[in-house]
């Protein structure tokens, strides 16, 4: 095993746990709710990034910033009922791998693009908590993805140097955000299954594909 001291900096939704359709559910109420359309394309084009750039910038929804704050709260309330209602699912391998990382001791935190209330709804379903050391949500960054603003916080809980860090991602704009803070970044395969994650250092199909003994897995 290496003994290259190094943290695990997970994205949360696509690569812990399968959550797509309850985010793609949710999105469906708020447009039906507000009155809005929402492009054939939309959910995969928005895959990663913050609501706040979705709703004015890939939507075209409104400018307003108030109405934009108002329907991302909105969006995420109607996310969370749905996972109450209907549940949710740790995606296959992520409980081997995570205990593995427990185990040896790495530093694993969590850089999300989505709300913390989100992430601590699923910790609490599902006994995710003892496993990470950290979180860093939308609620944290001004910036988001491709913006590695987010990783660099992640990093910085982890007290480990950026170029030590390993960026755990499922979206294209999670990589570009990874290697812009100067990180290597696994490609998690379940939101692009086919299409491979242009930009990573490796690709992974499930976590448990890496090395169960907590060491580097590049």
């Amino acid at each position: 095993m290496s003994t290259r001291k190094w943290a695990a900096l997970f994205d949360w939704d696509g690569v812990i746990i399968d959550s797509a359709k309850a985010h793609e559910k949710s999105w469906e109420q708020l447009a039906s709710e507000a009155g809005k359309i929402l492009p054939a394309d939309h959910f995969l084009r928005g895959f990663g990034m913050r609501n706040e750039v979705i709703i004015p910038e890939l939507l075209l929804w409104t400018q307003d910033p108030a109405e934009i704050t108002e329907l991302s709260l909105r969006k995420e309330e109607l996310y969370r009922e749905v996972i109450t209602s209907e549940g949710v699912e740790v995606l296959p391998g992520v409980r081997e791998y995570l205990q593995s990382l427990l185990d040896a001791h790495i530093p694993t935190i969590v850089g999300t693009s989505t709300q913390r209330a989100n992430v601590e709804l699923i910790f609490e379903c599902m006994g995710l908590a003892p496993f990470f050391q950290a979180v860093v949500s939308s609620e944290d960054v001004s910036r988001g993805k491709p913006d590695p603003e987010v990783f660099l916080k992640a990093a910085n809980k982890a007290q480990i140097p950026a170029n030590d860090c390993v960026v755990f991602e499922d979206a294209i704009h999670g990589i570009e955000a990874a290697k812009a803070g100067g990180m290597s970044a696994i490609g998690v395969l379940t939101t692009h299954p086919d299409g491979g994650l242009p930009g990573a250092d490796k690709w992974v199909h499930r976590l448990d594909d890496l090395p169960l003994d907590g060491s580097y897995p590049l």
